[in-house]
């Protein structure tokens, strides 16, 4: 009986080591996993911005392919973007329906609002456009595109919009069109003001894809209202919307400097692109360089994914640009 005795004691002795071992491993395991988790987690650090989709990068599924303009907030929810930028332009034939402008647009922004909401996305702000010119020098005129202009800044409100985004375009020299720029900017910006909505111009051809002048007539605005919207690539004042990607583009504003100009007023960034490399990356803005400076600039509200190329689907491109922002900013100070 003894014998069987020590046996018995013998045997919980290493059943009891047995276990320690296990626990052991385990612990050392579970430690490995909190590593691994860790690493995973800087891996994966918040970007020092949200991400938006502008409408414009589907312009030819709209316009082409018959893809319908109210699906906006649904195409972007799919692919993994916070807030949406509406384009005005893109609506025209939705404005169009019936005999009462008004009413087609309260049907269709309640359209808009109600997917908006549905699938979980921001509205961020409208890209409001072909309803005249800020800067015009005649008074009336510019004071007829004011008016034109309120009624998207009552769209940006009922939909939630801090923003609408214009272009403060005019005929005449430098200075003329700085005056005007500043009248008509002002006018509109007193209004949007009452709505509680942001009035940015972005730089968009012309003497706005100057920098310098786009800044001093935001300096001589002064408005908390009125900012701009810098966007990477618009920095050609000789053709058409500033695009440094056109082929007649040969002298253009140096891009980074005029990013640097516009962000002290920015309440939207909006990131170009054009056609890939083979390694991902844009050979006209170096995006890491255009990022730091944007971050530098304490910014940290939306940046906007306006693909513009043509070597990949307009999918395909919006998946590129956001990858190379995601990238970039993973390169910056």
């Amino acid at each position: 009986m003894r014998k069987a005795s020590n046996i018995f004691k013998l045997s919980q002795v290493v059943l009891a080591l047995v276990f320690l071992t296990m626990i052991g491993c385990g612990n050392k395991q579970k430690e490995v996993s909190d590593k691994n988790q860790e690493t995973e987690v800087k891996a994966e650090s918040p970007l020092f911005f949200k991400l938006s989709l502008a409408q414009w990068s589907l312009h030819k599924a709209i316009q082409k392919e018959g893809m319908s303009p109210l699906d906006f907030a649904q195409k972007a929810s799919e692919m993994g973007f916070e807030g949406i930028e509406y384009v005005s332009q893109l609506y025209d034939d939705e404005l169009a329906k019936g005999d009462d402008p008004a009413m087609a647009m309260e049907m269709m922004l309640k359209t808009l609002k109600e997917k908006s909401e549905a699938y979980g996305v921001q509205n961020v702000l409208i890209m409001v456009d072909g309803q005249g010119d800020l800067a015009n020098l005649d008074d009336e005129q510019r004071a007829q595109t004011v008016e034109n202009h309120k009624k998207w800044v009552d769209a940006a409100k009922y939909l939630g919009c801090h923003s609408i985004r214009v272009n403060a375009h005019g005929e005449g020299t430098s200075e003329e069109v700085s005056e005007a720029a500043v009248k008509g900017l002002t006018s509109l910006s007193e209004y949007a003001a009452t709505q509680g909505i942001n009035v940015l111009v972005e730089n968009h051809g012309g003497y706005t894809s100057n920098g310098k002048w786009l800044s001093d007539v935001m300096t001589k605005v002064n408005m908390p209202n009125c900012g701009t919207l810098p966007d990477f690539g618009n920095f050609c004042m000789t053709v058409g919307y500033g695009s440094i990607n056109s082929e007649e583009c040969t002298d253009p504003y140096d891009i980074y400097q005029g990013v640097a100009e516009l962000m002290p007023f920015a309440k939207a960034v909006s990131a170009k692109s054009y056609d890939f490399d083979d390694n991902g990356n844009q050979p006209k803005i170096d995006y890491a360089k255009i990022l730091q400076i944007v971050k530098d600039a304490g910014y940290t509200g939306y940046i906007g994914v306006e693909y513009e190329g043509a070597n990949l689907s307009e999918i395909e491109g919006i998946e590129a640009t956001k990858k190379l922002l995601i990238k970039a900013a993973g390169q910056l100070k």
